[in-house]
């Protein structure tokens, strides 16, 4: 058992699929884990799972971390605060300026109290998805304000390096307009395009392939969640989407008239700064690097992206990415593989030889 940071007792708040993987990784720690949550059933699942224990009189937890919906984050903070005097709060919600005014509007002491916001999920939630490795390797923000000393917040610091996760400092401004810019309006895009699928005719949705699978993949989310999260940080998201409006009306412009001056190349550097931008985004180990890809068909049979995973070992070629995409109407697949571009050439002609057929 690895030694935890964290002394404990840690109270967490929230039974869901965020808390139960808090208290799975820090019983694992040999931390004593309390549990509470307004649904009993939830907490008798979490309990059952080995994420922690009920609570019971006389607990004085070292640190409790609430997670539980956006819209009661700051109530359910509030009275932990005041029911636990000696302890440090943190939350976990995807908001933070939000909770963070409305605890000082009210006279909380928020000497004790820092937002926290875990970038960790999976698609679905409650206390039977929970994971003791969810947050490992995932980056965990901690949004410092001036009330509360360095020396309080070493609590949250020991928590979220207990359970493998990477710090970073941010404020709860700052925080809010990043999670507006690379998860709440992606949201909102995805939504939106997504219903467009609704009156689509079958025979346009069986041409469904990558493109539309990528934009739309977060749409299947929890409505009543997103109401209460995008409440919670309307004026970062909007801003945004009235840009992204701007941006939408050039394009729908250049289009009314492609052969018009200047409308192809309007269309061109569209999607140009797109390329830009998606190049800044992170790879593998935080990196932005480019890869390159190769498409391998492969049999949808028992055993066979096994042994292609096993094959590309075996040249000696490092997979830095994969994507599975199956084609409609036929029993294979499509394995998109992201390699160094300078490994492109040695593991195509490998691969062939070894009776893979590669697309393109």
């Amino acid at each position: 058992m690895v030694e935890s940071r964290l002394i404990g007792p840690v109270r967490v708040v929230g039974a869901g699929l965020l808390g139960t993987s808090i208290g799975l990784g820090l019983t694992a720690r040999g931390l004593d884990v309390i549990l509470a949550d307004a649904s009993p059933t939830n907490l008798s699942l979490a309990i059952d799972y080995g994420a922690g224990r009920a609570a019971t009189p006389g607990d004085a937890p070292q640190l409790i971390v609430v997670c539980v919906p956006p819209d009661v984050t700051a109530d359910v903070v509030a009275r932990e605060l005041e029911a636990f005097p000696d302890a440090i709060v943190t939350d976990v919600a995807s908001v933070k300026l939000a909770p963070l005014t409305e605890l000082q509007e009210r006279g909380a002491d928020v000497s004790r109290y820092i937002g926290s916001h875990p970038l960790a999920g999976r698609e679905r939630g409650g206390p039977l998805a929970g994971r003791a490795d969810l947050f490992i390797g995932r980056p965990w923000v901690v949004a410092a304000h001036d009330a509360i000393s360095y020396q309080r917040a070493t609590a949250i610091d020991d928590l979220i390096l207990d359970l493998g996760a990477t710090l970073v400092e941010m404020s709860p401004e700052d925080h809010d307009n990043a999670v507006a810019l690379v998860s709440h309006v992606p949201q909102v895009v995805s939504t939106l395009m997504a219903r467009r699928l609704t009156d689509a005719p079958g025979s346009a949705l069986n041409l469904a392939g990558g493109g539309v699978r990528d934009v739309t993949r977060v749409a299947a989310s929890d409505p009543e969640l997103w109401v209460q999260i995008l409440g919670a940080n309307p004026a970062p998201v909007r801003q945004i989407l009235l840009a992204l409006r701007d941006d939408l009306d050039r394009f729908i412009d250049a289009l009314a008239d492609p052969s018009a001056p200047g409308a192809r190349r309007q269309v061109a550097e569209e999607i140009a700064g797109g390329n830009t931008g998606v190049a800044r985004l992170p790879g593998k180990h935080g990196q932005d690097r480019r890869y390159s890809v190769i498409t391998v068909m492969v049999d949808d049979t028992p055993g066979q992206l096994a042994r292609l995973f096993n094959e590309i070992g075996e040249v000696g070629v490092n997979l830095e990415d994969l994507r599975l995409e199956h084609s409609p109407g036929a029993q294979i697949g499509l394995a998109e593989i992201s390699i160094l571009p300078e490994a492109v050439s040695r593991l195509t002609t490998e691969l062939a030889a070894r009776g893979w057929r590669i697309v393109g």
